[in-house]
């Protein structure tokens, strides 16, 4: 009936037409793509400059001072930034799984901690492949022999029971600002018999954060409504980390200059760019070739396995995250970033509140390579 009546009424065409008309999305102008996208814009520019004003600032004899100078916006930027890491990683895991119904939590943290167990094997398979096929460490290493240094001082078993002891801290206080490892004392040993001594370190252990925190949410989630109470505190504590993380933003505008000053800081720090870079060159260009591996071919396959779409959506929607890891060097510094883009293009908040923040301490593809 309403389709015959405006066949029939002159008006109800007209009005129908303007209708159809306003549905049209209209393309976006050239200076609202550049409007939208101005951070981005600006944080790729920051990189840029950052490394012309390290190569500028190397050929002036710059005192001391002046270096913590140049250093000091980059250091405030990471520290505004590293904030509230702590309480961001806490309270999302535990509220994301504390929402899931039961046996759901379980069955994602599991999923979730395979999935990051097969990108890291993976990870290590790739820096293998290419450290034992291009050899770039043969020159370094027999150069090494003749001043008489010694290598192998740490002991993979070390280094796997102190991942463990981390993970399971005695005191879960304690262990946000304090962690431990094993420390080697050579000095009344030889090379056969080294004494070992397990120590604290100043620093968060977010592993063991992390793993308390997943283990609260999974509990909560069983208990369901009794625990509901517990529950909204901490959705609600979510709430606010967040919202003081979006007031953080207005700080965001002086990431680029921050990013100035940690690359060109960095860039400064190097003694010698043109000789260290001669001596690592081949170490360099295996690092960067595993990662590329990785990063554009590895993840970009794993994902069109397991989805059956194409993963360059993934890589527009995380663009922005990845150029300020890329900028400030640290992965915690971006997991804001990375919780919104996933939240503003449809994903679960739960899931986006949960797998990048338990990734954060546990997803170390990058370390893992390189390492290997």
């Amino acid at each position: 009936a309403r389709r015959l009546s405006r066949l029939f009424d002159p008006h109800a065409r007209i009005v129908a037409e303007a209708n159809r008309k306003k549905s049209i999305v209209r393309p976006a102008t050239k200076w609202e793509i550049v409007k939208d996208n101005m951070f981005l814009i600006l944080t790729i520019l920051s990189v840029a400059i950052g490394v012309g004003v390290g190569v500028v600032f190397r050929t002036m004899k710059l005192t001391p001072i002046q270096l913590q100078l140049i250093n000091f916006p980059g250091e405030i930027f990471l520290q505004i930034m590293r904030m509230m890491i702590l309480p961001l990683i806490s309270t999302s895991i535990i509220s994301s799984l504390a929402q899931m119904k039961s046996g759901h939590a379980s069955l994602i943290g599991l999923l979730t901690v395979a999935y990051y167990a097969l990108t890291a094997v993976i990870a290590t398979s790739v820096g293998i492949f290419y450290v034992t096929t291009i050899k770039p460490g043969v020159s370094m290493k027999r150069s090494a022999s003749k001043r008489g240094r010694s290598t192998g001082d740490i002991e993979p078993i070390d280094t796997f029971l102190d991942l463990l002891r981390n993970m399971f801290p005695d005191n879960i206080f304690k262990a946000t600002f304090t962690y431990v490892f094993t420390k080697y004392d050579r000095s009344n040993s030889t090379e056969s018999d080294v004494d070992k001594n397990v120590v604290e370190g100043q620093g968060t252990n977010i592993l063991g954060v992390v793993f308390f925190c997943a283990f609260v949410g999974i509990v909560m989630s069983r208990k369901g409504e009794k625990v509901q109470v517990v529950t909204d505190f901490f959705v609600q504590l979510f709430e606010i980390i967040m919202g003081c993380y979006s007031y953080i933003q207005t700080v965001m505008w002086f990431a680029p200059v921050g990013i100035i000053s940690l690359i060109s800081g960095n860039m400064l720090e190097v003694d010698d760019i043109k000789g260290t870079f001669q001596t690592l060159a081949m170490y360099v260009t295996t690092i960067l070739l595993g990662l590329f591996t990785h990063v554009l071919i590895v993840n970009p396959v794993l994902y069109l396995i397991m989805t059956r779409k194409s993963p360059l959506p993934i890589y527009r929607m995380m663009f922005h995250p990845f150029l300020i890891a890329f900028g400030t060097g640290s992965s915690g510094a971006s997991l804001p970033t990375a919780i919104a883009c996933l939240e503003e293009h449809g994903i679960d908040s739960r899931i986006a509140n949960f797998v990048p923040s338990f990734g954060n301490t546990l997803n170390v593809d990058g370390n893992a390579l390189y390492e290997a």
